[in-house]
Parts: structure tokens; sequence; C-alpha cells
């Protein structure tokens, strides 16, 4: 593998790559900002406690089915056409939210928002890992990936400035900040080539190697498909080998990622601390972001020890905090100490399992098998909320740790039995 990865060409970054990473970003922040509308929006109409619950599984029923089907059908039509009809979505349920004045209505916009959401973040991960430049490969997913806190930093920055104001305003605010999202995705995916090794895995390489040339240019084009048995050879574009490994540590870790941020950024405070839910948010996404800068050394870091010590990590704080229960609930600083650390490990494990669950399968099927890792891993947080509901602290945080046992056990696989994702390699040889 050594060999054959110092033989591919040195690919350099364009203005049609920054143009992409500004929509991927923008796609992974919008994302995130939609899906924690559940918890903001349960103070825009009077709810009933019963339904508090299915408020808070709204955002994740909605966001998987829309990854269900936008994963199969970006295999079938690309990875660009999918962004269109996403787009158009957001539009939608953007305007319509503004003007929800029900609980039923809020239901309806903000679950068109969320199938869009969740088939963007999709294809976008199926498309950065496609397109980006191999030497910059790894810190542009891990960076994109980052957006997703800044997206629940904004939803809380959004909440507290209008927390005194009306109903109207704050809903007003939210769809604001989504609109000027939208805008920027529009200009930015008019320059946004489609994958040209999905067009290579649907025969179609004479259109990929034209496609290289109008977006980068001859030379941008030499350097980009060089390596041209990487686009046509089909035991690259169809591999599978280790299928039940990738796909034990990518769901295990998938599902301890989601539901570990999620229990405590999105659930603790509507369900343990319903005065502090905001403000939670907000410290778990600020922690969060802060650690994803480490995105920015993306290519000397190794997906495997990333994934590895970010679940045991989240594992060993959150046993710590489970002993500490006694304490913290008497010292508020405490607490907000153990959110920070415990965020912070757990979007470690967050950005590494992210991205390996989108680069280790096939070309032709990587939209298609990102989408049911995805939509298992988020698919079973949703019995967690109820699960969890009526459950006091002690035992929310005992179930909070079999989640990371979980979650630590395909990261222990990973790293003992995979093979490195990071560290350079491109996405010919990731998968």
């Amino acid at each position: 593998m050594d060999s054959q990865h110092k033989s591919l060409p040195h690919r350099n970054w364009s203005r049609i790559d920054t143009w992409a990473f500004i929509s991927f970003a923008m796609g992974m922040f919008i994302e995130s900002y939609i899906f924690g509308m559940s918890s903001i929006a349960t103070t825009w109409v009077k709810i009933p406690d019963s339904y508090k619950a299915l408020l808070l599984s709204w955002s994740p029923l909605w966001l998987i089915i829309g990854i269900g089907i936008a994963g199969p059908v970006s295999d079938r039509i690309g990875r660009k056409q999918v962004f269109y009809i996403t787009m158009s979505l957001y539009a939608i349920g953007a305007i319509g939210i503004t003007f929800s004045y029900t609980f039923y209505l809020i239901l309806i916009f903000l679950g068109i928002l969320l199938f869009a959401s969740g088939g963007e973040m999709n294809t976008i991960m199926a498309l950065s890992q496609e397109i980006m430049p191999r030497q910059h490969r790894s810190s542009t997913m891990l960076l994109e990936l980052n957006f997703i806190p800044l997206g629940g930093l904004v939803l809380a920055a959004v909440a507290f400035s209008s927390l005194y104001s009306s109903i109207y305003f704050q809903r007003l605010m939210v769809a604001l900040t989504i609109i000027i999202v939208l805008v920027v995705l529009v200009a930015s995916r008019r320059y946004l080539p489609e994958s040209f090794l999905w067009l290579a895995s649907k025969g179609k390489k004479e259109q990929a190697i034209a496609d290289a040339k109008k977006y980068y240019g001859e030379a941008g084009y030499l350097e980009r498909t060089d390596n041209t048995k990487d686009l046509s050879d089909s035991r690259d574009l169809n591999k599978t080998s280790h299928f039940w490994l990738k796909f034990f540590a990518t769901l295990t870790t998938a599902f301890a990622g989601t539901t570990g941020f999620g229990l405590i950024a999105y659930e603790l405070g509507p369900i343990i601390f319903p005065n502090l839910t905001d403000l939670i948010l907000l410290v778990s996404s600020v922690a969060a972001f802060a650690m994803g800068l480490i995105g920015f050394f993306g290519e000397k870091i190794s997906r495997k020890s990333m994934l590895l010590w970010g679940n045991l990590g989240a594992l060993a704080f959150t046993i710590i905090t489970y002993e500490l229960i006694g304490t913290w609930s008497k010292y508020i600083i405490l607490f907000w100490a153990l959110v920070v650390i415990l965020n912070a490990f757990v979007q470690l494990g967050y950005l590494a399992e992210d991205t390996l669950k989108s680069e280790v399968w096939a070309t032709k099927s990587r939209g298609s098998l990102t989408a049911l890792v995805r939509f298992l891993g988020i698919g079973l947080y949703i019995p967690t909320i109820y699960i969890t509901y009526t459950y006091n602290i002690y035992q929310y945080m005992l179930f909070n740790i079999l989640v990371w046992v979980i979650g630590s056990a395909g990261a222990v696989a990973w790293y003992i039995l995979g093979k490195e994702t990071g560290k350079g390699i491109p996405i010919e040889l990731a998968d």
C-alpha cells in the first residue's frame, strides 16, 4: 500500500475546492441547526408534557427518513442532483415554520427541514470524500464536520438573543438564519462538480474526464485523474472486503456518537435541568467545536487513534460523571467542567466515526451504505429518548455508560482489525 500511495499524484488546492468546502461546511452547519430546533421549538407553543418526547424524537425520525431516501437516490442519479431537491425543501420549510402558530404546523415544517437536512448531509459526506484533493481529504472532511457543533452554537446564541423577545421574533430569527445559509449554498453550488468517481462507477468515464477538464483545467485534470485506473478499475469501485467488520465498527461508533451527544446536549436539559436547556446546548457546542479544530491537523492524525481515544475518553468521563453525581449536583461549576471535557471527547470520536463511515465503502454504493449506517445509528437513538425519559439522574448516567461501552467495542475492534484510512491516504485506497 505504501508504494502505491507514494505513486499517486500530488494534488493542489483550487478555487473550485474552496467553493466546495464552503458548500459542504454550510450544509453541515444547517443540518445541526435544524436538528437542534426541536429543543428550541418546545417553547414556541404550549405543549402537553406527554408530547415533549415526541417533539424530541421528531428530529431524528425525519432526519433518518431523509437519509434513507437520499442515500440510494444519490447512488442512482448522482450526488449533485440531490442538492437541488434538498435546497428547495429548505426554502419551503424555512418560510413555513416562520408562520407556524400551532404544534401540528411546527411538526410539519420541521419535518420538511429535517428530511432535507438528512439527505443533504449524507450526500455531502459521499461527495466530499470523492472530489476533495487527496492531500487535504481528511482535513477538509473533519473541518466540515466541525460546522455541526457550530450550527448548535449559533442556534443556542439565537435562542439566547431572543429569550426575552416575542416567540414570533425567535421564530423569525431561526428562519432568517436558514434563508441566509440557503443563499450561500445556492451561490457556492454553482461551482460544484459531480463526483468523478461516481461517474466512472456508472460507466461514464468520458464524462468524468470532460468534467475534470471543465472544472479544473488541463493541468488540474492531469493532477486529479493521472491515476485514471482508480476511476475505471472495477476492483477499486466495487470493494466489499471486510464488510462485516466495517459495518460493526461504523454502526456501533455511529450509535454512540449520536446518542452520547444527544443525551447530554439535547435531552439532559429538558429532562433533568429544564431551566438550563439552552445553556447546556451552548456549552456542549462550544466544547465540541473547540475540539473539532483538530481537523487542521487531519492529514497527520491516525483515524483509528481518533476513533479509539474519542470513545474510550467519553466512556471514562461518563463513568466519572456518574461517580460524582452527588458532588456536581451541589457544585454547578463541576457540572460545567464535566460537560466541557465529556463533549470534547465525544466530538473527537464523532469526527472520526463520521469520517470513517463515509470513506470505507465502494464508490458505487457509498451513498447507500453510508445512509444505512447513519439510518440505523440515528434510528437507534430514537427509542433511547423514550427509554430514558422517566429515568432519574443515576439511571440516566448509567444508560450513558452503556452507550459508550458499545461505541468503545466498535472502536477497539477497528483499531485492532481495521485499516488506517487517514494520514493522507486517498479515497481510492481508503475504501
